[in-house]
Parts: C-alpha cells; sequence; structure tokens
C-alpha cells in the first residue's frame, strides 16, 4: 500500500477518512495524528481524541491505541495557525542536541537528552527533541521511537528507519506484562529521599493516568491502572539520601516517580511527586536545581535477536557535582 505523506493542513471543514498503510502497523494513534497534523500541538490532538471526533473505524479510541493496517481513521477539520513556521530551534537548543549525540548507525541515533528539553513539541514547548534533530538533519527521516519526560536526562532513541522503528515499538508492546524478562531492558540512575535499605526492593504497584484541570497528567498507584514494575537498588548513600540504580520493566508514564513516592522514598527534585522539604534543602545545599533522575542505559536486540544493542548516556555534570557536594 502506498505510503500516505503528512498534510501540512486540512482544508477547513472538511473532515478526512485516512486509511492506515502497512508501515504504519502498531503506530500509536497520537503519534499517528501528528504526523497527519503537522504543526499541531500534541494537546490539541489529545483534546480532539479525549472529545470523540477522532474514530478508528466508526468508534472512539484512544490516544495509546495501536492501529493496524487497513484501520480508516476519521481526522476532523482541525484549524492550525496561518503561521505553521514556527521559526528554527534557537541556536543554544541546536549546540545542546548537536553534541548530545551518543551513538549512529545507519538504522538509530541516541542522545543523551538534556534536562529541560521536551521530547517532542507541544502544549506550549515550540521545540523538543525529534523536531530540533529534524531541523539539524532537514534531509533525513526521524521518528521517536520511546519519550521521557521533560525534566528527566538520559538516553533518548531516535529510529532512522520505519523498520526500525516498527521492530522496537513491537519491542515495547512485549514489556513484562506477562512477567518474562522485558524485551528492552532499562537502567535509570536516582537520587531517592531517605534511607534506602540494603538489596533490591522490587516495587509492584499498578499506575493510574489521571488528568488535571488544563489537561496535566497526573499518576498514581491504582487497583485499576496498568501493571507496572521497577527494581530499586541502592547503589552509595550519600548525605542521609539514597543513590539508587532503577530497573523497569514496563514504561508508564511517571513510573520511577510515582514507585519511588509511593514506596516513601521519592525522587529528589521531584516538584510534582517529591517532597518539598526534602528538595528545598538539596538546593539551598548542593545546589540541585533539578529533578535527579537520569536514563543511563537501554538494552536491546534487532533483526529477530541477532543485533543486540547496548546504548549508555553518562550522567549528567549537574547530577555528578550534586553528587560530589553530599559527601
Amino acid at each position: 500500500m502506498a505510503h500516505i505523506e503528512p498534510q501540512q493542513r486540512q482544508p477547513n471543514g472538511q473532515v478526512r477518512i485516512v486509511r492506515v498503510p502497512d508501515d504504519r502497523a502498531g503506530q500509536r494513534l497520537d503519534n499517528f495524528l501528528a504526523a497527519q497534523l503537522k504543526g499541531a500541538p500534541r494537546s490539541l490532538i489529545y483534546k480532539i481524541v479525549r472529545s470523540g471526533q477522532v474514530r478508528v473505524n466508526g468508534g472512539r479510541a484512544k490516544a495509546d491505541t495501536r492501529l493496524e493496517a487497513g484501520d480508516e481513521v476519521r481526522i476532523p477539520p482541525v484549524r492550525l495557525s496561518e503561521s505553521g513556521d514556527k521559526g528554527a530551534p534557537a541556536k543554544g537548543l541546536l549546540a545542546a542536541i548537536e553534541t548530545s549525540i551518543v551513538y549512529e548507525d545507519a538504522r538509530l541515533l541516541a542522545i543523551n537528552k538534556p534536562s529541560g528539553v521536551a521530547s517532542h513539541g507541544g502544549s506550549g514547548i515550540g521545540f523538543g527533541a525529534i523536531e530540533t534533530l529534524r531541523a539539524l538533519r532537514p534531509r533525513e527521516s526521524l521518528e521517536l521511537v520511546h519519550r521521557l519526560d521533560r525534566d528527566t536526562s538520559g538516553l533518548l532513541v531516535i529510529a532512522k528507519k520505519r523498520s526500525a522503528l516498527s521492530e522496537l515499538q513491537a519491542l515495547m508492546r512485549e514489556e513484562g506484562d506477562d512477567g518474562s524478562r522485558p524485551a528492552l531492558r532499562k537502567r535509570y540512575l536516582a537520587l531517592l529521599a531517605g534511607r534506602m535499605p540494603d538489596g533490591v526492593m522490587t516495587v509492584d504497584a499498578p499506575l493510574h493516568v489521571g488528568l488535571r484541570q488544563g489537561g496535566e497528567r497526573h499518576v498514581q498507584v491504582h487497583a485499576q491502572g496498568k501493571p507496572s514494575l521497577s527494581h530499586f537498588r541502592v547503589l552509595e548513600r550519600r548525605g542521609g539520601h539514597s543513590y539508587c540504580e532503577v530497573r523497569i520493566e514496563t514504561g508508564r508514564t511517571h513510573q520511577i516517580r510515582v514507585h519511588a513516592q509511593h514506596i516513601g522514598h521519592p525522587v529528589a527534585g521531584d516538584d510534582k511527586y517529591g517532597d518539598a522539604e526534602v528538595n528545598k534543602r538539596l538546593r539551598e545545599q548542593i545546589g540541585l536545581k533539578r529533578l535527579f533522575l537520569h536514563a543511563a542505559s537501554l538494552e536491546f536486540a534487532l533483526d529477530g535477536g541477532r543485533a543486540e544493542y547496548a546504548l549508555h548516556a553518562p550522567l549528567a555534570s549537574e547530577l555528578l557535582e550534586a553528587l560530589e557536594r553530599l559527601g
């Protein structure tokens, strides 16, 4: 089936029915819509999905619905800003992303994403990591494989070929829900408030994503949430706090942050799920002004297991300095 090129904008008042091509099978609905509605903010995409204006094969669907080849997606008329050109990313952002590349081959590219940079634009953010990379490499086809929270630094993987994206998305769908070893092995580094016990603490607590007024996502442990599994292991104790390795077997929104809060040891510098008093003390004592959470490594295999990858992103310099000041 022919590839459907994303359109810059829709004719006013016209509903489109788009058939999902073979090479988009497995893609999330929100990502498919982002390609079709070039320039539309993510907040608008989520709004038209939640309101039921987007339909898949005639029925309502969620933003994280995985599409199948041949599905028919109803896309409502959307009024985009006439200045579809948002200009270009700032020179500082272009330089920061260009120097953050830690791995590249013919099908994948990985960056060590700085804290404060969103994975993608939207919701008031003009340019995220993926838009900046596309500005740096306008002739290449680049697609996000996964996302990191804006405040989390570390490894972010981008596919240069559609085949690599499809295979990695298939591996992500296998993630740990059945108790088997996850197809993607994710390792994070985090500073948790207080003294964690020795050994590995496994947190098996379902997570539910809710929306607060204004569309802000808030995640909590809830019996009706999705299965979520995290393993915390203390590497060092510094200044009464715990520097930990975290391995996750599922990739839920804000998973590490909410699981850490759930066990009474929130991530240092977390202004959403953390301890405000601890955060204030760490800001004053060691100058920690950001979330102390870093995606350190990702291991997986492509080509049916024949091509193994072990990607690494070194700890951000401001986190290393904060650790040293803790003593």
